[in-house]
């Protein structure tokens, strides 16, 4: 059972949810596909098996806000079904060279651009070893929503176990999540751990509490960059 506790907080705007039941005190060679539109339970599992056929699009499952047209605590259980079917869908994309749909999650095209370019520079390196992702575990997450004059949007941390045929590594993913047209839809995505990707290339221990950064151009352009400087550097 997914259990939400409340934990008041000075900050009237943000409430802060724990599914440790605890309260929280701090606030390819295939090429990997990205395409644009995979079904998906409907229950919310710390555990998604992948399917052994690589390749293979799926109905995409849609995420649909509790009410269409706001946010709320109450779409954290589908927020949190979202990310564990993007971040699985990820690491099978780096391991596997299997297709992922961005536009299922995803709806800024700048962070798209981005997550492809990570996917591929990613799948460079690990696809060279045979060690296929099989499933990945979610241990105790946590969630908080915030209030802005956007409508608000969801903040999770998930610290998954990527579990490999040969093998296991955990790493910890920071999402953000907001509600675009009744949809539920990632604005935000960094995986902060000691050398990864967004480490490397966005920098390391962020504060990830900006729903709208991607929509900063100027950013946008200095990260291309970087991410340019890093692809050049790896080969």
């Amino acid at each position: 059972m997914l259990v939400l506790i409340l934990v008041g907080c000075s900050d009237n705007d943000k409430k802060v949810y724990n599914t440790t039941g605890a309260i929280d005190e701090s606030t390819t060679q295939n090429t990997p596909g990205v395409s644009g539109d995979s079904s998906t339970d409907s229950a919310i599992n710390t555990e998604i098996t992948l399917s052994t056929e690589e390749n293979v699009l799926q109905d995409s499952p849609k995420y649909v806000a509790n009410n269409e047209g706001e946010l709320s605590i109450q779409d954290s259980e589908t927020a949190y079904e979202m990310c564990v079917r993007a971040l699985t869908d990820y690491y099978k994309a780096v391991w596997n060279g299997s297709d992922i749909e961005l536009d299922t999650f995803i709806d800024n095209e700048n962070l798209k651009q981005y997550t492809q370019k990570k996917i591929q520079s990613k799948y460079d390196v690990y696809g060279k070893f045979n060690e296929k992702v099989q499933n990945i575990e979610i241990s105790a997450w946590e969630v908080e929503y915030t209030d802005d004059v956007d409508g608000g949007f969801l903040y999770l941390k998930l610290p998954a176990d990527i579990k490999k045929t040969v093998g296991s590594y955990g790493e910890v993913t920071e999402f953000l999540v907001r509600n675009v047209n009744g949809k539920l839809v990632i604005v935000d995505w960094y995986t902060g751990a000691k050398d990864s990707y967004d480490f490397l290339v966005r920098g390391e221990n962020l504060t990830i509490d900006n729903p709208n950064i991607w929509n900063d151009s100027e950013w946008v352009k200095k990260l291309n960059s970087k991410q340019i400087e890093f692809s050049g550097s790896t080969r």
